[in-house]
């Protein structure tokens, strides 16, 4: 069970926000953080951002088993999941680290924790290096701090040319992004579910919930740029996580810490860039004892 806040983002582009219950819960409210014991300061909030493509529910798993202590949300971030996509709209780096400060503000969460996968990890981490107060620990998973490059990006706007859309169902979906991609080493099922979860049926088949124009030029504004230096202004404690074969690269990781004023690192066995999906028992091991640390549990 999911219940959406609607959130105004930058240039008031409407956002959603989903908090998510325990699906074993049958009583129809959001889960509540339980009162904190006398002495002890409140748990702070946690704000989930998914990754390039991605949507608020690829965090459902995480969200549940946080929202016991912490008050967590999800956002749908604009251009992506049930967001506004509007084409005139801006998808910049300042837009995205905006609406999430928005949210924070909004959802009355800050100082928060933020957990961002991928595109999400970098407005993370851009966010806290600009507004320090709103932020009071990271979990940075699988994004790199290096420059790609325009070979990436041209790359990338091949691979989405590549794509066989619109796909007759949903199983079509799962076959080609988990077995059938040129871009695979290897099957992957969690990544098949992971693309069938940003599709919807259309008047011709299964189509992409976002507009792919828009997902390049939102990749576009920071494949140009490293982003060290803003790691750099990062003052909070930051976890940064990084499945064994996925984007991020262990000495880049590790460089990523030794530049983060109070940084921590953690890997995890079994999975790609799509950490928390492919082995979310790992990545919830992974991650409880720092968000434990900085909330002071």
């Amino acid at each position: 069970m999911a219940r959406r806040i609607d959130v105004t983002g930058v240039g008031g582009v409407r956002l959603a926000a989903w908090e998510f219950a325990d699906p074993s819960r049958t009583d129809p409210d959001p889960p509540r953080t339980d009162p904190d014991p006398p002495g002890r300061a409140p748990a702070p909030g946690v704000l989930l951002l998914h990754g390039l493509m991605g949507r608020a529910s690829h965090w459902a798993s995480t969200a549940r088993w946080l929202s016991g202590r912490r008050r967590t949300v999800a956002l749908d971030q604009r251009g992506h999941g049930r967001s506004e996509k509007p084409p005139q709209a801006a998808y910049t780096r300042a837009a995205y680290v905006d609406d999430a400060a928005a949210a924070l503000e909004q959802l009355g969460l800050a100082p928060a924790v933020l957990i961002g996968h991928g595109m999400g990890a970098l407005t993370a981490w851009q966010l806290a290096a600009e507004r320090p107060e709103l932020v009071r620990g990271l979990v940075v998973c699988d994004m790199r701090a290096s420059a790609l490059g325009a070979a990436s990006q041209r790359e990338w706007a091949k691979w989405f040319e590549s794509w066989p859309v619109p796909f007759a169902t949903l199983a079509d979906v799962s076959k080609w992004f988990g077995e059938d991609d040129p871009w695979l080493e290897r099957p992957s099922p969690a990544r098949g579910a992971f693309y069938a979860e940003v599709m919807h049926e259309s008047a011709d088949g299964w189509r992409p919930v976002f507009d792919v124009g828009q997902m390049l030029t939102s990749r576009e504004a920071w494949v140009y740029d490293a982003h060290w230096d803003e790691l750099a202004q990062v003052r909070c404690p930051t976890l940064v996580v990084r499945g064994l074969d996925g984007e991020l690269g262990r000495a880049e990781a590790q460089e990523m810490v030794r530049v983060l004023p109070r940084g921590e690192y953690a890997e995890v066995a079994g999975a790609g860039h799509l950490v928390h999906h492919e082995q979310p028992e790992a990545w919830r091991a992974a991650v409880e004892p720092f968000l434990e640390a900085v909330s002071g549990d």
